[in-house]
């Protein structure tokens, strides 16, 4: 009789993010995205969700009795109820499996073929994991934590990921190599349903985010502004956080819209404001794009990734709202423009697919694979 050769056991790879998904968080999306696509190759998938993230938040615990008693009960009812869950805001496919743990020591992991870091403090603790290792770089994370704990994660020994080329600079003046895998959107979710021609020229929409890095209050001070300029503008705003005091009754605001809501606010939009002072690789404008908005941003490296000046975005100094309200003031006034900008936009953005990045991707972690198993090789010599 023939001999009956075993199947091949799937490999694992494990995701660490910073804490709970269960509201949008840019960096999160992506991580799911990179597991949807993975288990859809025959990976075995799981992202992990620490509830305590920080190695001072575990010392205390050890001498804060009431401390640790509420933290544990936290724990327990978030794990329970599954309010560590996306599941409002993404849609996790088949094959990846979503954990609770209460925090990422090693002693509460998984075991995994390949462990990924998503942000600065999950690559100290994928540092310590067994396995192969990798560390997706989504920003360059000072607004979270001193500058040179930042980069220490940078300089640790993991596979390293970047997802924009003013990232991968970063890398390279530290003498470290990463590679460059820019992110993929999803055209399911994303998509042009109203066309550019057809939109109000004086509806606008932004993001709006309570850091300050993001900008905001340029974007808010730029859009009144032009509403001087243009008295029939209308603006759109939406946001995670409650709105902020002052709005003026000629902006609409959206709090933590879902996906079908967003959809529809940008395809509203005959122009989007992105008004951050750095990102990694921001999704929201590349979104508006894919629902054919026109796009002025400030000139910043992660907006480079998309965004060219007079191409396919008008671009502006960062904390610069006079600037910016110039480019949206020119866009609303002249059509030809604003049409011009939108669709070479729309065009441009579909490169930046799911496939794509999922394949690139892929061959990091089998390299990372690689060269553990080549390690361990030598070590048993």
């Amino acid at each position: 009789m023939p001999e009956h050769k075993a199947e091949p056991r799937a490999r694992t790879v494990s995701f660490l993010l910073p804490g709970s998904g269960n509201a949008p968080v840019g960096g999160f999306k992506v991580a799911y995205e990179y597991a949807n696509g993975l288990a859809r190759r025959g990976w075995k998938v799981r992202v992990v969700h620490p509830h305590i993230l920080t190695m001072e938040e575990i010392e205390e615990l050890r001498t804060d009795l009431v401390g640790r008693g509420r933290r544990w009960l936290g724990y327990q009812r978030r794990r329970i109820t599954g309010k560590y869950r996306p599941d409002r805001w993404f849609e996790i496919g088949p094959g990846v499996e979503l954990i609770c743990s209460q925090t990422p020591h090693p002693s509460c992991m998984p075991a995994s073929d390949v462990w990924v870091a998503t942000y600065w403090y999950t690559a100290k603790w994928v540092a310590t994991y067994p396995g192969a290792r990798a560390y997706l770089i989504q920003h360059l994370e000072t607004w979270s934590a001193a500058e040179a704990d930042v980069i220490a994660t940078w300089k640790l020994p993991l596979q390293k990921v970047v997802i924009s080329r003013w990232l991968e600079e970063v890398a390279q003046s530290l003498g470290e190599s990463a590679q460059y895998i820019p992110n993929g959107l999803n055209f399911r979710t994303f998509g042009l349903d109203v066309a550019p021609e057809e939109r109000d020229p004086n509806t606008v929409a932004m993001l709006y985010h309570m850091s300050d890095w993001k900008g905001s209050s340029d974007g808010l001070a730029a859009l009144r502004k032009v509403k001087q300029k243009v008295p029939e503008l209308k603006a759109i705003i939406f946001g995670i956080f409650p709105p902020p005091a002052g709005l003026p009754n000629w902006v609409e605001y959206h709090h933590n819209p879902a996906q079908a809501e967003l959809r529809g606010i940008y395809n509203r939009a005959a122009i989007f404001v992105a008004p951050s002072w750095t990102e990694g690789w921001p999704l929201p404008p590349a979104e508006a794009l894919q629902c054919g908005s026109a796009l002025a941003a400030t000139d910043i490296g992660g907006h480079h990734e998309y965004a060219r000046d007079r191409e396919t975005a008008l671009l502006s100094s960062p904390k610069d709202p006079d600037a910016l309200a110039a480019n949206i003031v020119e866009m609303v006034q002249s059509r030809e423009l604003r049409l011009r900008l939108a669709r070479q936009g729309h065009s441009h953005i579909q490169q930046f697919t799911w496939d794509r990045a999922v394949m690139s991707f892929e061959s990091v972690l089998e390299d990372a694979l690689s060269k553990r198993a080549t390690n361990a090789g030598r070590e048993r010599r």
